[in-house]
């Protein structure tokens, strides 16, 4: 085992191990030194290297989101952190315990001409949980401080010291305690190779002040009174961990006559009596003559909200216009008011709300059941229209997603790929994940790269053109499983353009817009050892999916080509279809 000679390092290191932060990302530098050298020389630390620096923070964001547990990102000096700021932000909105740990140059080298130096410390404050910035050892290249740095000399290395250990002990105790992305800025000076057998610091056995609980302080029995006594329940479920949900909550829920349940691909809930394709319920709505009357039968009463955001525009759009007399967010954190009518958030685990529910609603409403009838309907007329449209996204996403073998960890991208996931039925088995935190395309590839390291099952991405080629640094590491798998869906542009407002068929929509393009990923799977299959026709693809899942020694990418021009108005033509 070996340690840094540098105080500060030895101390992150020796705290980390206590709390039992294992997990370790490095992006090789040279200012980092004296951590790298104290995690890769101690054997409870697991490292990883990986150059990109946003793919390595998305790299262990996804770990982290896999674990539910805190992972580390580190990084040298400079421009290299800005780069974990993507991933930084995303773990903040979707409350993944992201550790980013910068080595940062000494404070009288900033901002004087010198190489490799930007002003570090909070530069992530407005998406971290909390910003440590410790101050530089005095103990350490002492010699140097005195000749450019005499300021430092002001504090003992004994107050370094204690003022080092609480902040490290504060950002810790939020990555754990409340979820949170948390940032810990260390400045080193030369030399930064020195090593040392034993550590020269003794940490203390610190607590950081806990946050004060905030208890719900509603009372259960009112609550429970307006929920059975409401004959118009929504119950709508974001983003959700896999098995979070209790089989009892999902069956009481389910049985509810007044109560309907939407989920999203996303929310990995599954029962025959949830409503899975939100979009499919309200796009025949938003099409039909008596619109006003159908929104408004829709309309809840109460409407109660848990897990993280919604992906559906069209959900968003309906509740901001018919708003619910009263909408409970359920979240023990925080409470986004997406439609504008938030009246009460209970800070509770969605399994402690629901069974103090206690019994289902009266059955004379016909709320639920009136929209079942709906939902029968497109299922049935889902079916018909893939028996009618030509080879597309549409048709690929159907056969893609029925192919999944059970039990898989499945990845969606963002942009199309997420929102053709949303039309279709998964089987319940497949856990799925997608950043939908800040929803961007940035970083989907590392993820599920990083998710898949310590995954029971294989891993499956499913991505469009646009997120992988943006994300193919991801594929540069040596930690690829074999059984780790990606399905391209490749339209040669970003497809969702076309059936946004202001779509038009100019050069200049093609190249600013939808950004059309012939790139194929054939020599980025060579390059990086995949081994790549191929599809273009309904039939082609059968086969290839076939093939994907067959067990190999090496990763694959299956890459699927359809008609740019023809996708966005097979999906269009659904709703009509439907409706």
């Amino acid at each position: 085992m070996m340690y840094s000679d540098i105080p500060a390092a030895q101390t992150l290191v020796l705290y980390f191990k206590s709390k039992g932060v294992k997990n370790i990302v490095i992006s090789p530098g040279s200012r980092n030194a004296p951590l790298t050298i104290s995690f890769t020389k101690n054997p409870f630390f697991k490292c990883f290297s990986i150059v990109d620096e946003r793919c390595a923070a998305f790299f262990a964001m996804g770990m982290a989101q896999h674990l539910q547990e805190p992972v580390a990102v580190l990084c040298s000096s400079g421009s290299a952190m800005l780069n974990f700021y993507p991933a930084v932000a995303e773990a903040f909105y979707s409350d993944i315990p992201l550790i980013v740990v910068s080595a940062d140059r000494p404070s009288y080298r900033i901002d004087i001409g010198d190489g490799q130096t930007i002003r570090q410390e909070n530069v992530l404050e407005k998406h971290i949980g909390y910003s440590a910035n410790l101050k530089q050892d005095v103990s350490h290249a002492t010699q140097t401080i005195s000749k450019y740095g005499k300021s430092l000399l002001k504090n003992s290395q004994e107050e370094v010291q204690q003022h080092n250990e609480k902040e490290i002990v504060k950002a810790l105790a939020v990555a754990f305690d409340d979820k949170y992305p948390v940032h810990i800025n260390i400045p080193f000076e030369e030399p930064l190779y020195g090593r040392v057998e034993e550590p020269s610091v003794q940490i203390q056995n610190l607590e950081a002040l806990a946050n004060p609980s905030n208890p719900m302080d509603d009372n259960w029995d009112n609550l429970a009174a307006i929920w059975n006594t409401s004959s118009r329940k929504m119950v709508l479920v974001g983003v959700n961990h896999p098995n979070a949900i209790d089989e009892g909550v999902l069956e009481l829920l389910a049985n509810d006559p007044n109560t309907v349940l939407f989920t999203e691909t996303t929310s990995n809930l599954h029962h025959p009596n949830f409503f899975e394709s939100i979009d499919s319920i309200i796009a025949p709505i938003e099409k039909s003559k008596n619109r006003e009357e159908l929104f408004q039968k829709l309309q809840p009463e109460l409407l109660v909200t848990f897990g993280g955001l919604i992906v559906s525009k069209k959900i968003k759009a309906f509740l901001r216009e018919y708003r619910p007399k009263q909408h409970w967010h359920i979240d023990t954190k925080k409470a986004n008011d997406t439609f504008y009518c938030l009246t009460k958030h209970i800070k509770a685990d969605p399994n402690q709300f629901f069974e103090k529910m206690g019994a289902n609603g009266s059955g004379d409403s016909d709320f639920k059941a009136f929209w079942e009838h709906k939902k029968d309907n497109y299922e049935k007329k889902r079916k018909d229209y893939l028996k009618e449209i030509p080879f597309s996204d549409f048709i690929a996403f159907d056969r893609i997603l029925k192919n999944i073998p059970k039990g898989y960890q499945v990845h969606l991208a963002n942009s199309s790929t997420v929102r053709y996931a949303q039309l279709f039925t998964l089987d319940e088995s497949l856990q799925v994940f997608c950043n939908r935190g800040t929803s961007g395309i940035d970083g989907t590839t590392s993820t599920a790269v990083g998710s898949s390291i310590y995954s029971k099952e294989p891993t499956v991405l499913l991505t469009g053109d646009l997120s992988f080629f943006y994300d193919s640094n991801a594929l540069w590491n040596k930690y690829m499983r074999p059984d780790f798998r990606i399905v391209l869906i490749n339209n040669s542009g970003g497809g969702i353009f076309r059936i946004l407002p202001g779509k038009e068929d100019t050069e200049e929509f093609e190249t600013f817009f939808e950004t059309s393009h012939d790139l194929s990923a054939e020599h980025l799977a060579e390059m990086y050892g995949f081994e790549h299959i191929h599809a273009k026709n309904e039939a082609e693809l059968d086969e290839a999916l076939q093939k994907l899942y067959a067990k190999s020694d090496r990763p694959k990418i299956l890459e699927v080509a359809t008609p740019r021009v023809l996708n966005n108005k097979i999906l269009l033509g659904y709703f009509d279809f439907i409706s």
